[in-house]
């Protein structure tokens, strides 16, 4: 059954008629069918109603994974409300911040995470917040905020539920559906508005490639509050019709357990997530037969992987409400396609321009992705069109690429992330790729770290089980001399990864860590030659 994109509401009434028994969304303890996750939302949107929550309010969720955060969301979204969702990563200040630059008007937060108290915490920097009634209270800090709740306790009082059908109905493809927060590794988190038509058109464009169906049970291990938790999985099953298999701690034993029961037929998310559930000890014992072809290939037995490059890298953003290029994930490329991000997916156009004068490069030159139509954002929160869009309506991505003649798209690089190292351009990317090539690599991430006199050089964060000569002695074998990185910290946890609140590498915090921490390594007798001028 494919869907065609609507609006949330016809969605949950449709799956409801057509998919009611099947279950929509699966946990460790509960599960909840498509006949189940139409009727609770639809009695807490009664609910929400009741307090105060209309059409085009911005209704903020911070929760993580469960059957509670996907009958609020959608609760949220069926009556015309805007979602919110807030990563469970932010601090105090940086909630705030977020709850300020997308106007939000209610929140819906957890009682406690991970031994984190949200209200306390929320209340420690902005006094009175939480006890807003919303009898016409505003606070100085949050002029726009009238409520607080836990996810737990919401208002019990609800409107007749005639109320609620009556605005599912009023709901157009037009209308605001969500607010997604991105950053890069440096910028400050920016609310990216989608409507229900861009959002689900999106979604939508990318289920054949991603190998997505009716009868498919889908794995990721990403929060619901990100892009690949929200649009590529819960959004996505939804229109698919499909299961969705979440937890809100991934952790390998455990998942490589609930995959097992739960007859996964879909695993997708990071490559390293794959990675980390591969080398588990469980791993070899754990049945995963059910696994299809579209699966990420560090979980498919080693006779079922494609070769390295042979299916596209789906390729997207939160601007495009994930994945807007690829391909079918169990279909190999042709040779002289692999290794690209496959073609944009329908309803998407890509040009790539030059990064200074913003006209549109030749086939196969490198320069700036820029993305119009359909799957794309309606707008930032804060900015203009003016300030978002060119004239003609694109939105420049700041990833370098190139196109190609056949329409194959090719990622280089974030424009603000390639340096130079004595005059010479480093793609931290290209450095990334040849210290996986090692093998025996969970992670690795690259960047520019200041060397003692202050000139750039290649630092490298690498986890990994592998002795730290054996890694540089396999990069020297597959890089220039200059792009061999000089600095290094190598650790067996992922934990040790700086990680910013949107889960992107923190730039800063990295090269903070590898200045303070990193082994420095004399560059390779190569480059100590030719810097003699040998």
């Amino acid at each position: 059954m494919r869907a065609e994109p609507t609006t949330v509401p016809a969605l949950l009434r449709r799956n409801a008629e057509h998919r009611g028994s099947t279950s929509a969304v699966v946990t460790d303890a509960l599960a909840l069918t498509h006949a189940d996750l139409d009727q609770r939302s639809r009695a807490v949107a009664g609910r929400l109603v009741a307090a105060g929550v209309q059409k085009g309010s911005r209704v903020a969720l911070m929760a993580p994974n469960g059957i509670e955060w996907a009958v609020t969301a959608m609760a949220v979204m069926r009556v015309g409300a805007v979602l919110v969702p807030l990563s469970t990563l932010l601090r105090a200040p940086e909630l705030v911040a977020q709850l300020g630059t997308a106007d939000v008007s209610h929140l819906v937060v957890a009682r406690s995470f991970r031994s984190r108290s949200y209200l306390d915490e929320l209340e420690s920097v902005v006094e009175g917040a939480v006890g807003l009634t919303g009898a016409g209270r505003r606070h100085r800090d949050l002029p726009s905020l009238q409520r607080v709740w836990t996810i737990d306790a919401l208002p019990a009082e609800a409107v007749d539920d005639s109320m609620v059908e009556a605005l599912d109905g009023r709901v157009r493809p037009a209308d605001d559906m969500v607010v997604l927060f991105t950053s890069g590794s440096r910028g400050a988190p920016k609310g990216t508005i989608h409507t229900h038509d861009s959002a689900l058109h999106a979604v939508a464009s990318g289920l054949e490639a991603r190998c997505l169906g009716p009868d498919d049970r889908l794995y990721i291990p990403m929060p619901f509050f990100w892009t690949g938790g929200f649009c590529m999985g819960l959004l996505s099953v939804v229109l698919a019709g499909a299961t969705l298999v979440t937890e809100a701690v991934p952790e390998p034993a455990r998942t490589l357990a609930l995959l097992e029961r739960e007859r996964v037929t879909l695993f997708r998310g990071w490559p390293d997530q794959a990675a980390r559930l591969a080398a588990d000890p469980h791993f070899a014992a754990t049945d995963l037969s059910h696994l299809g072809p579209g699966s990420l290939p560090a979980v498919l037995p080693s006779d079922r992987r494609p070769p390295p490059g042979a299916r596209p890298n789906l390729f997207g953003m939160t601007e495009t409400c994930g994945a807007y290029c690829g391909g079918r994930l169990d279909v190999d490329l042709p040779v002289e396609a692999r290794g690209s991000c496959g073609r944009p997916f329908d309803g998407v156009e890509v040009r790539v321009l030059d990064p200074e004068g913003g006209e549109p490069v030749p086939a196969g030159a490198t320069g700036e992705i820029a993305v119009r139509g359909r799957n794309v954002m309606r707008g930032i929160c804060g900015r203009t069109r003016d300030d978002t869009f060119t004239p003609d309506g694109f939105y420049r991505t700041g990833d370098l690429g190139r196109l190609d003649a056949a329409g194959y798209l090719w990622f280089e690089e974030r424009a603000d992330d390639m340096f130079k190292v004595k005059g010479a351009t480093v793609y931290p990317t290209e450095v990334e790729a040849a210290v996986r090539a090692v093998g025996g690599i969970v992670q690795v991430h690259v960047t520019d770290v200041a060397d003692p006199s202050g000139a750039r050089e290649v630092g490298a964060l690498v986890v990994t089980a592998r002795p730290l000569d054996d890694v540089v002695a396999g990069v020297r074998e597959r890089l220039s001399a200059f792009k061999v990185p000089t600095r290094w910290v190598v650790t067996s946890s992922p934990d040790d990864v700086p990680l910013t609140a949107t889960s992107k590498v923190d730039k800063a915090a990295l090269q903070h860590l590898l200045r303070r921490d990193g082994r420095r390594l004399d560059p390779s007798p190569v480059e100590h030659t030719q810097e003699r001028g040998g």
